[in-house]
């Protein structure tokens, strides 16, 4: 079955639950949690993905990301408490705690008090809990659901807070500072590995583990460097989807289960106005979302799944000329241009090399799904989410 035929059964499976009255009731929490934010993804970043394999399909629309065939669909604001225009700790500390605060700002209030993250309250109520990104695991936004730092950039400290959160399984491409900002601390692989969690270079490696408590797996191309805002994969690397899948079988499905899954890259990508890697990094988001998907058909009437963005990147537009009606995808892949020639080719527009302050969507399937429909704040998740 495609993945729009199964979409279809998904909202069939939704619809009968909704109707039926029994299985889905609004005040209930789910057993099993996807949350997944499209770092940077805003509207305008799905549609051009869309866009993009509609072309390849021969067609001028149509073609659908998984999360856009959500029976359920919303918006979110995302300003900080101190800015218009959020930066990514501020927003993801607004997601993980249901708090306000400002910019570079990461799990305090504007005032430094730590707060506590969604992912803590479920730890409490039984929850095994997953943190995952497809880029460094002490960023801003996987950071939040974990970590207190008066500063974002704080990158060692926060790496700390791995083992203190005592949450089950953390992912990502990499550890930012593993040896302290100036190369003189003692390696993060060996403090976590002391603090009783197996670091696993690759699924390979984390198959090979005996260790049921705490993982944190890292990309193997990433064993000895660790690269900030680095977008281009190394083909020894897991995939999105193959990460997510080692979450959720490594915290199993006999306890309620929190899977925070970051994509990461979409932002870094939007930064750079670099098109090509915009639509391949929303092309793998969106390979782990099928992930996901698939867990959430297996079991309709205990899952939800929100996918959603931090913030909006880059401001892009489809359709960046005066006077032109047509998207140019055939110009993406030119050899010899770089990001900026090939937006114009394709007539793609950027007003932006950063974040921008527009609302970004919200999909959601599964058990609780309606309550992210219609308009709402990022600070909203946290109520949205955690009910009891």
């Amino acid at each position: 079955m495609t993945i729009k035929g199964k979409a279809i059964f998904g909202a069939f499976l939704y619809a009968a639950s909704i109707i039926c009255g029994c299985t889905r009731e609004e005040n209930t929490q789910a057993k099993y949690i996807f949350l997944m934010i499209g770092d940077g993804m805003g509207a305008s970043h799905v549609a051009a993905t869309e866009s993009y394999l509609s072309y390849k399909a021969g067609k001028n629309g149509g073609e659908q990301l998984t999360c856009t065939t959500f029976p359920v669909y919303g918006t979110c604001t995302t300003h900080s408490a101190n800015k218009h225009i959020t930066c990514s700790s501020a927003s993801g500390t607004a997601i993980a705690t249901g708090v306000k605060t400002n910019n570079n700002m990461l799990g305090v209030d504007p005032e430094g008090n730590p707060l506590k993250s969604m992912a803590y309250a479920l730890k409490e109520q039984g929850y095994r809990i997953g943190i995952t990104s497809s880029v460094p695991v002490n960023h801003a936004t996987p950071a939040a659901f974990y970590a207190n730092s008066n500063s974002r950039h704080d990158y060692y400290s926060i790496a700390l807070q791995i083992p203190a959160s005592n949450f089950d399984f953390f992912a990502g491409s990499a550890l930012i500072d593993r040896n302290g900002a100036d190369g003189d601390k003692e390696t993060m692989d060996d403090v976590l590995e002391r603090e009783g969690y197996d670091v696993c270079y690759g699924v390979s490696e984390l198959k090979e583990s005996s260790d049921t408590d705490g993982v944190v797996l890292l990309s193997p191309s990433q064993r000895s460097r660790a690269l900030n805002y680095e977008v281009k994969y190394d083909e020894k690397d897991d995939t999105s989807a193959e990460v997510l899948q080692a979450a959720i079988d490594f915290l199993g499905e006999n306890d309620p289960f929190f899977i925070m899954y970051e994509g990461g890259e979409i932002d870094w990508a939007a930064h750079s106005n670099d098109l090509n890697s915009t639509i391949e990094s929303i092309m793998r988001f969106d390979d782990a979302i099928k992930v996901a998907y698939e867990f959430y058909l297996r079991h309709p009437d205990e899952t939800l799944i929100i996918v959603t963005a931090d913030h909006e990147t880059g401001g892009i537009a489809l359709g960046g000329q005066a006077h032109h009606y047509e998207l140019r995808w055939e110009n993406l892949d030119a050899d010899g241009k770089d990001s900026a020639d090939v937006s114009r080719d394709v007539n793609i527009g950027w007003t932006s090399d950063t974040h921008t302050g527009g609302p970004v969507p919200v999909f959601a399937i599964g058990k609780g799904a309606e309550r992210f429909s219609g308009r709402m704040d990022n600070t909203d998740f946290y109520g949205k989410i955690v009910l009891k």
